[in-house]
């Protein structure tokens, strides 16, 4: 039995519709944006296009990356923790967006709640380590939700805090705050929980850390990545 195409009632290419998506989420790029630069490839669509395409195919992409990387990366994952939160503003509204990185900056989970008490800190908690288990260290800024929910847990005595310590999981914010500028914030929960999955997943998948490697290296690293996104969902 063949698998279905998930291309299969769209007039416009895969090639198209890949390029499309990965412009607007790996880039700080705004829908018009996406627009503009595909007219220029002689590409003509509606911006609206570009939002339909990353609401319908987003999902799809970042799930087929995350089943590609999800089998080597607990065993490798769990040996350091880096977690932190973030204000994040809806309709004038202060939410928080946690984030969770290993000890090489790989985002391993999102979760977006109203509050950051210990209850949110638990769901997210138990969120990552059914994905992932259970690390042998975890990073966190010296927030008191963390110290109560690890005590649920049971894992209170791997926390570690301190100053610079966290450093991993500030500048893993940094990416993201560059796209909530260029997207003029968010509207629910529901759509800012979705586009951080993807936004993760998509990062992770491209991020190369083209600094600790030669030229010749990298470049081998970005040909084979863009390979391989050219053949998801195929």
């Amino acid at each position: 039995m063949k698998n279905h195409n998930p291309f299969r009632y769209f007039k416009t290419s895969p090639e198209i519709i890949r390029l499309a998506v990965m412009m607007y989420v790996r880039f700080p790029l705004s829908l018009r944006n996406v627009e503009d630069l595909l007219y220029e490839r002689g590409v003509d669509i509606c911006h609206e296009t570009v939002r339909y395409w990353w609401n319908r195919f987003g999902p799809m992409f970042a799930r087929e990356i995350r089943k590609k990387r999800l089998h080597p990366i607990p065993n490798h994952s769990n040996w350091k923790w880096h977690l932190d939160e973030v204000f994040v503003k809806i309709n004038g509204e202060t939410h928080y967006l946690w984030r969770a990185v290993d000890h090489e900056g790989e985002v391993l989970e999102t979760f977006v709640s109203k509050r950051r008490d210990r209850k949110a800190a638990l769901k997210f908690l138990k969120k990552a380590m059914k994905r992932y288990g259970q690390p042998k260290i975890i990073v966190t800024d010296k927030l008191r939700s963390y110290r109560a929910a690890l005590k649920i847990i049971g894992n209170a005595e791997r926390q570690l805090t301190g100053r610079w310590l966290n450093n991993r999981a500030e500048n893993s914010h940094q990416p993201f705050r560059r796209r909530e500028r260029a997207m003029a914030k968010f509207r629910s929960i529901k759509s800012l929980q979705k586009y951080t999955s993807i936004h993760a997943s998509i990062h992770n998948f491209f991020n190369h850390e083209r600094h600790l490697y030669d030229r010749k290296t990298f470049k081998l690293n970005r040909s084979a990545a863009l390979t391989e996104w050219r053949n998801l969902a195929i």
